[in-house]
């Protein structure tokens, strides 16, 4: 898995705070034995979050992008908005099943407009600003990605597991 780490945040792009939740990222991303090719810190513009997806997307550096920040409420959160612009295709279930595992952790959790999806053969997945929400969501879908992107990539194995036992 080649990842790209993409932080929204206006504090972070200005210097003000240090970026906690991509580290957070690598971390994970490293441990589950695959390399960070690509980092990067936007702030909270539509435009310019836009513009790094389809940079980082075409440029066959990345398998997956993870984005963290701004999935909220907040006026200036438009992370959702900005991935679906650029997407081909959604992948609800992956939104979907982090929101699900959130709520039983936190209702708060209800509140994340988080977006998954593709580009070409890129995976995007938005994940929320927060180091610990960040680990929580990752926990639950780091299981189903290497499938993922063995799907996306057209891997001819990639089939294989989902014959069932006769």
């Amino acid at each position: 898995m080649r990842a790209g780490i993409l932080t929204i945040s206006d504090r972070s792009f200005r210097g003000e705070r240090p970026d906690a939740s991509g580290p957070v990222i690598a971390e994970i991303v490293a441990a589950a034995g695959g390399r960070v090719a690509l980092t990067g810190v936007v702030p909270d513009e539509r435009d310019q979050i836009a513009a790094k997806l389809v940079a980082w997307s075409e440029g066959d550096q990345v398998d997956v992008i993870f984005t963290t920040g701004g999935t909220g409420f907040a006026p200036r959160d438009v992370t959702p908005e900005a991935t679906r612009a650029v997407i081909d295709r959604e992948a609800p279930g992956l939104a979907e099943a982090m929101r699900a595992a959130g709520l039983l952790k936190t209702p708060h959790a209800m509140l994340s407009r988080a977006v998954c999806g593709m580009r070409g053969r890129v995976l995007i997945i938005n994940l929320p600003g927060s180091p610990k929400a960040v680990r929580e969501n990752l926990e639950v879908i780091l299981p189903v990605l290497p499938h993922a992107l063995q799907l996306l990539g057209e891997d001819p194995g990639s089939e294989a597991g989902h014959a069932f036992p006769a």
